[in-house]
């Protein structure tokens, strides 16, 4: 008898949740949002990540969350997402922080300084360490949430028309090459120019450029830089993790319902893993076909290795001294890059270097 009482109780339990989970779900509103990327589709590791985010944020709230996707140009200039997003002109974006260097330094935090964190440790600092805590705070005065939304992982070091073996060779080159890292590479004779994804080959094949810096071999590949300027360079000291965000605008964040911006937070850490994953997979087979195909694979000299690096915590300096914005997260920044250095030479470091020592 008592059994049977059980079982007529949960059955009875189990069709009211039945009911009552639908009923919940068709509460929730329906959102079409705009998400505008930094990237040409061309590009699916980059632009891909917004997608793979979006489709999660759908399948998360039972397809009541959209958000759809636009390419770097097809509803606002690629290298003008921050003012986009903090405008209101669209309620989210996807891209590079150190593009808006030129707004304020800090910007680079929410991406890579020169002879910054790589991948690994950058993720740890926003994540663990104090980093996403401390970009909220600065985003705060542009009316935008930050979230992470991709990660490179050490880039290279760019292609050039010529070999480039001492500092004499730097001098008079015209680079496209990261805000940051222009900066520092100006007093050394480069000459900087900033330019989108997608402007770059045109500008390298008329020689209006003799050298670029864009990403990684598969990226690389894809946007052909080896046809005009066979010397491939390692490592891309300026960007040892590059991290990409995914931009909200406030007023909008604070419309949604938590559920939403829960859906939000994780579909955009599960894209910032797949990113980093995909590059680290097809890297490898990407730069064999580059070398098969005639590019020429060099490495920066310890002479300009060391120049940069000298130019670059000169630069970082001057910019905490006259920054007070930049010097809140330098400092902290410092310090956590320092421990996670003395730590990856314990372990990490001594492991990595004695497999690639096995042929």
């Amino acid at each position: 008898m008592e059994r049977r009482s059980f079982l007529k109780k949960a059955a009875v339990g189990a069709s009211v949740a039945g009911v009552a989970a639908p009923a919940l779900a068709q509460a929730q509103p329906t959102i079409n949002w705009r998400l505008a990327s930094s990237f040409p589709k061309s590009l699916d590791t980059l632009y891909g990540t917004a997608e793979v985010f979006s489709k999660r944020v759908s399948q998360l709230t039972g397809g009541k969350f959209n958000i759809r996707v636009f390419a770097g140009g097809e509803i606002i200039p690629a290298l003008q997402v921050v003012d986009a997003v903090q405008a209101g002109t669209i309620e989210m974006g996807h891209t590079a922080p150190y593009y808006y260097f030129g707004k304020d330094s800090t910007f680079a935090f929410d991406c890579a300084v020169p002879f910054g964190m790589n991948s690994r440790q950058q993720t740890a600092w926003m994540n663990q360490g104090g980093g996403m805590e401390l970009m909220r705070d600065f985003y705060k005065d542009y009316g935008i949430v930050n979230f992470l939304g991709g990660n490179t992982g050490a880039q290279m070091g760019g292609w050039f028309r010529k070999e480039i073996k001492t500092l004499n060779d730097i001098k008079g080159l015209k680079m496209r090459i990261s805000a940051f890292a222009g900066k520092v590479m100006a007093p050394l004779g480069l000459v900087p120019q900033q330019l989108a994804g997608a402007d770059i080959y045109p500008a390298l094949e008329k020689g209006t450029l003799d050298a670029v810096e864009w990403t990684t071999p598969y990226d690389d590949e894809k946007l052909g830089f080896h046809k005009v300027a066979p010397y491939y360079y390692a490592p891309g000291w300026w960007e040892a993790g590059a991290q990409l965000s995914f931009y909200v605008g406030i007023k909008e964040w604070e419309k949604l319902p938590k559920e939403y911006q829960h859906a939000i937070e994780a579909a955009s850490f599960e894209a910032h893993v797949t990113m980093q994953a995909e590059y680290d997979a097809k890297n490898p087979a990407a730069l064999a076909r580059l070398i098969k195909s005639g590019a020429k694979l060099r490495f920066f000299s310890k002479e300009i290795m060391e120049a940069a690096y000298k130019a670059a915590m000169q630069t970082m300096e001057e910019e905490a001294a006259k920054n007070a914005k930049f010097k809140k997260i330098y400092e902290p920044y410092k310090r956590f890059q320092r421990n996670q250095n003395q730590w990856f030479s314990v372990a990490e470091a001594p492991m990595q270097n004695f497999m690639v020592s096995r042929k």
